[in-house]
């Protein structure tokens, strides 16, 4: 009997809808956009993730989680058709939990971005 390590890369797909994103990493520092970039390419090319990096939301909504420097980020995305990440806006948490309006933002986009396709 052998035992194999198989490497399972996965090749997402990664859009944005909307240009809140753009918007959002416009205000980033450039070594804050470069840390971004890695977590995104975890989200293009990696089945699973830790819980460090994402999390569940509701109604199909995610976040994925980034910190710099003392400061923490949050970016909201969808998963469509099991293989696109679609990004939507980004902001930069304050406080303990995400605050409700950044959610509710984050589900009419959603809509909107569904509605649209």
């Amino acid at each position: 009997m052998h035992n194999y390590l198989y490497l399972c890369i996965v090749k997402r797909s990664i859009i944005t809808y909307g240009g809140y994103f753009e918007q959002f990493i416009e205000t980033l520092l450039p070594k804050e956009r470069l840390k971004l970039d890695y977590i995104i390419s975890l989200l293009e090319t990696n089945e699973r993730l830790p819980a460090k990096f994402i999390k569940f939301i509701r109604e199909g909504l995610y976040e994925f989680r980034m910190e710099y420097n003392g400061n923490i980020y949050r970016v909201f995305f969808i998963f469509d058709e099991g293989n696109i990440v679609v990004l939507f806006h980004g902001f930069e948490k304050k406080t303990q939990k995400i605050p409700v309006r950044e959610i509710e933002k984050a589900l009419k986009i959603k809509d909107r971005y569904y509605a649209d396709k």
